[in-house]
């Protein structure tokens, strides 16, 4: 899709918002190359490479009229955005990436240009790049969560309340029985689920090489809630490629150790509060029409020390 301004937006982003989406979606993805436009002209940015894009954004590198690089960032406003617009205000680009300016009217963000071809995940030695992701989120976690994100414990009330009927809607016995085991453990830790403000999606491809420094987070997706909630992506992060190495319980016992010593955490609550992220994932599975539980769920679950 593109705008007489040459405003070229990605065949995938397109894809994923009419297809997943009703008419405001469909309305906003049409809208989108005349909206990159018009920020361009209103920040004075000159573009200075190709559009890019996840699932659900747009990022166009730009260049400022001093000549700073920078990232223009489009995404359609919901309340993930804006949760994310809080976090970086308060993290004030603390072991993330840097906010340099934000339109309130379309949740359109300027950040810092990061290098989006060099990720965590280029790192060869995985306790290397483990421990790069942990001191980063352990920086994260350190600044006091600011007011208007999510708590993890009306997260873990909700995912309580659906229990019953997903598991009706699993066949095999063991995945029910894993999925109330689950459930044991967030009601054990539901009552104090934890003041920090975290990251929610930090994994491998998450953090990008920098100038300013070596590594910086992008891409959060804040809520406020225990650091144990905070550990499932990066213990799962390149799942396909590590599942195919016949190794991955090792690797994920080495990643939880390297992750809960850095953060200085309690095992068995960490491993709790993993339970809890394996619980949300299967949730949403079976919310999107599956019945049965990922393997990957159940492989960290296994990995895991007992709780």
């Amino acid at each position: 899709m593109s705008s007489p301004q040459g405003i070229e937006v990605p065949d995938a982003l397109v894809a994923s918002y009419t297809r997943n989406g009703g008419d405001k979606e469909q309305t906003w993805i049409a809208r989108l190359p005349a909206l990159v436009a018009e920020l361009l002209d209103r920040w004075e940015l000159e573009r200075d490479g190709g559009i890019r894009s996840g699932e659900a954004s747009l990022v166009a590198p730009v260049r400022r009229t001093d000549g700073t690089r920078a990232a223009l960032k489009l995404q359609m406003p919901r309340e993930e955005t804006t949760a994310a617009l809080i976090g970086l205000r308060a993290w004030n680009g603390d072991g993330i990436v840097r906010l340099l300016d934000h339109d309130p009217q379309s949740g359109a963000v300027l950040l810092e240009r990061l290098d989006g071809s060099r990720t965590l995940a280029c790192v060869e030695d995985d306790d290397v790049a483990m421990s790069a992701l942990a001191q980063l989120m352990a920086r994260l976690h350190c600044v006091p969560a600011p007011e208007g994100l999510r708590g993890l414990g009306d997260i873990a009330r909700d995912m309580l309340a659906s229990v019953p009927a997903a598991v009706a809607a699993l066949p095999d016995p063991e995945d029910q029985g894993r999925l109330n085991g689950w459930a044991s453990a967030v009601t054990e830790l539901v009552g104090e689920p934890g003041d920090r403000m975290l990251h929610w999606d930090l994994h491998y491809d998450n953090v990008l090489a920098g100038e300013r420094e070596p590594w910086l987070a992008i891409d959060p997706e804040p809520l406020v809630g225990d650091p144990g909630f905070d550990l499932w992506p990066a213990l799962d992060t390149g799942w396909e490629k590590l599942h195919t190495t016949g190794d991955a319980p090792r690797v994920v016992r080495r990643r939880f150790d390297l992750l809960t010593q850095a953060l200085g955490l309690d095992r068995q609550r960490a491993a709790g509060w993993t339970l809890a992220r394996l619980l949300q994932n299967t949730l949403w599975d079976i919310d999107d029409g599956r019945t049965a539980i990922d393997p990957s769920q159940t492989a960290v679950a296994e990995a895991l020390p007992r709780h």
